[in-house]
């Protein structure tokens, strides 16, 4: 008989144990997969998150809450800054570019953003263009990120009107605030914005972001005088390392005002998730442990069965390198399947979730595509399978055939 068909006979002749063992597998497998991914996802957000923006300023307070807030679009900004500090920093030797942002309102649920239309030119470059429409011109006009316009169904021509806050309803669900702020949230329904175009994938969290006109935020809220403006954050990028040290010494110091190393504060984020990922790895490593024991115990179960088998194939002259792929293989063969459906699986979920991660946290994942801890997650598992199966193989083998049969 056919070694394979053997093996898958022996599988399907105990269909509710083999299929207990494929489905442990399967879901440890899955669970790796679904890290190895968040994992990869971080490590790619964390690499193009900031693009070439290596040193943000911004008002007093958290570095991570800054660099969150500009690059990420999470969480609320640290304060404002006078608009006056750009013209200021654009004239420091050692900056190459910088960039002035404005937010604060929101669109169902998604940032709006105010921006300089060269901001795209400098991060992305000339080869991302718009998948429809055109950027931004005049107070009002708007472009939308492909998530955002994806999610909400939303097309060049379309108008809508903004709230304010950074979550949706974050005005209107108050029931304490001021009068003050009911005009605002009035003022907000009256300006309307205008979608002239939309981004393509960016593959950053731009994606989930709608952008416009740097004074938005002064129009929508009523704050035309010069000397008052304010702006958010300024993005720079620098001439030089050297540069950025400078510029980051120089603006630190000012009152009410931080200058951060933006791939610093990026890194301190990374490392708090990076805990977080191996707290669950504990998780992941109990899950290999009870997917080893279920391989185990399957065979186990089958060790009296497989005996006679064991026995009448050695007297039929098989030969010991068969007898023990017999033994052996069961096990690499259930613990196969199973990893092939974790793969699966893992990527699946990786796929259907990323919408659902990407608008919570920003993160991009990227199903269906080979990572290189893929590799060492196949050998591993495979590994396990084969070692969870030479005790019981041994235990069938040891037995004499001859007086197997005679009793």
């Amino acid at each position: 008989m056919n070694l394979i068909s053997l093996l898958w006979r022996n599988v399907l002749h105990r269909k509710t144990l083999s299929l207990l063992t494929v489905m442990s597998v399967a879901v440890t497998v899955a669970l790796v997969v679904f890290l190895l991914l968040c994992s990869d996802g971080i490590e790619k957000g964390a690499e193009k998150g900031y693009g070439p923006f290596e040193v943000t300023i911004g008002a007093k307070g958290s570095a991570t809450q800054l660099a969150l807030n500009t690059y990420y679009h999470i969480g609320s900004p640290t304060g404002n800054v006078p608009f006056t500090l750009l013209d200021e920093v654009r004239k420091d030797a050692a900056v190459d570019k910088a960039f002035a942002m404005t937010t604060g309102d929101n669109y169902n649920g998604f940032p709006i953003v105010g921006m300089e239309v060269d901001y795209f030119l400098t991060r992305y470059g000339t080869d991302k263009h718009m998948a429809q429409g055109k950027l931004y011109e005049k107070l009002g006009d708007t472009i939308v990120g492909s998530h955002v316009a994806s999610e909400l169904g939303l097309h060049v021509g379309d108008k809508f009107q903004g709230a304010h806050g950074l979550v949706k309803g974050a005005v209107d669900d108050d029931e304490d605030h001021h009068e003050g702020e009911a005009g605002e949230a009035d003022h907000h329904h009256q300006f309307t914005y205008n979608i002239v175009g939309i981004l393509p994938p960016l593959l950053t969290s731009d994606d989930r972001a709608i952008f416009t006109t740097l004074d938005y935020a002064w129009a929508v809220h009523e704050n035309q005088q010069s000397a008052s403006k304010e702006i958010t954050t300024i993005l720079v990028k620098p001439k030089t390392l050297l540069g950025a040290q400078s510029i980051k010494t120089k603006y630190g110091q000012m009152n009410n005002v931080q200058a951060i190393y933006t791939s610093k504060a990026v890194a301190d984020v990374v490392n708090v998730v990076d805990k977080g990922t191996q707290a669950l790895s504990v998780v992941t490593v109990i899950c290999i442990f009870l997917a080893a024991g279920s391989i185990l115990l399957s065979l186990i179960a089958a060790v009296n069965e497989r005996k006679k088998d064991v026995g009448l194939l050695r007297l039929i002259g098989k030969s010991k390198s068969y007898v023990w792929f017999s033994l052996i293989g069961e096990g690499v063969l259930l613990t196969f399947i199973g990893l092939i459906g974790g793969l699966v699986i893992g990527h699946a979920g990786g796929y259907l979730s990323r919408e659902a991660v990407f608008e919570y946290s920003g993160l991009q994942i990227q199903s269906w595509h080979y990572m290189p801890g893929e590799g060492w997650l196949v050998l591993g598992t495979l590994l396990i399978g084969v070692v969870a199966s030479i005790g019981p193989a041994l235990q069938a083998y040891r037995v004499d055939p001859l007086q197997l049969f005679k009793s």
